[in-house]
């Protein structure tokens, strides 16, 4: 398991003990995330939902760049 970037924990982020399966809702596609990911991935999404600055833009797409590193086919099928 690919450990999560000091950016991601110095920032607050929330790092799961558990991992688990995930659906994009515009494709259908699944993949199962280890913690590390799925605290990732739900960063990502939480990025979506609000107004990003500049800083966070710069965020988000270092974690866009840590999952697909860490697990390509789940970027695929659930980012891309």
């Amino acid at each position: 398991m690919k450990d999560l970037p000091k950016w991601f924990t110095n920032n607050g982020g929330a790092q799961y003990k558990t991992g688990g399966e995930v659906t994009n809702p515009f494709t259908g596609s699944s993949a199962v995330l280890n913690a590390n990911e799925l605290s990732m991935y739900d960063f990502i999404m939480g990025c979506q939902m609000i107004s990003m600055d500049r800083d966070i833009q710069k965020d988000f797409r270092k974690a866009l760049d840590w999952i697909r590193q860490s697990n390509p086919g789940a970027y695929m099928a659930l980012l891309d």
